[in-house]
């Protein structure tokens, strides 16, 4: 029996709920299995039930930001790629801060357009399944 490549999930997590839900439209749309969730910590709930291949964050969170839970997900999930994204420039400290830390990522600024946060997606998980694969 052939089964179809499994798709690859993105978790999108922005506490603004337009761009969070906007973007998994955006990556559904091309053949990933995207979901959002609009906190850390509900991004934190989900994980361990749907293991991302990828994890979009947005730097700027309320509670814990995007920065702190990119490097937890990075010890606790390995696996999952990480790349962070941001519309403010104080976000630049926060990165600086987890570089002396020994911490390095891909930042894209917003607004992203679709094609680079497509482009930036395949080229850490490779290209989305097709659809008629």
């Amino acid at each position: 029996m052939n089964l179809p490549p499994p798709q690859t999930r993105i978790l999108v997590v922005d506490d603004e709920r337009v761009i969070t839900d906007t973007l998994a439209l955006i990556f559904s749309n091309e053949g990933y299995q995207a979901r959002g969730a609009y906190s850390a910590e509900e991004a934190l709930e989900l994980i361990p039930h749907w293991l991302p291949q990828l994890a979009l964050l947005d730097i700027r969170l309320p509670r814990m930001n995007g920065i702190d839970l990119a490097i937890l997900l990075r010890v606790e999930y390995p696996a999952i790629r990480i790349l962070l994204f941001s519309g403010q420039s104080a976000s630049a400290e926060l990165l600086e801060q987890a570089h002396r830390q020994g911490h390095t990522f891909d930042v894209l600024l917003k607004p992203v357009p679709p094609r680079d946060l497509l482009a930036a997606a395949a080229r850490l998980t490779g290209p989305p399944p097709s659809f008629g694969a």
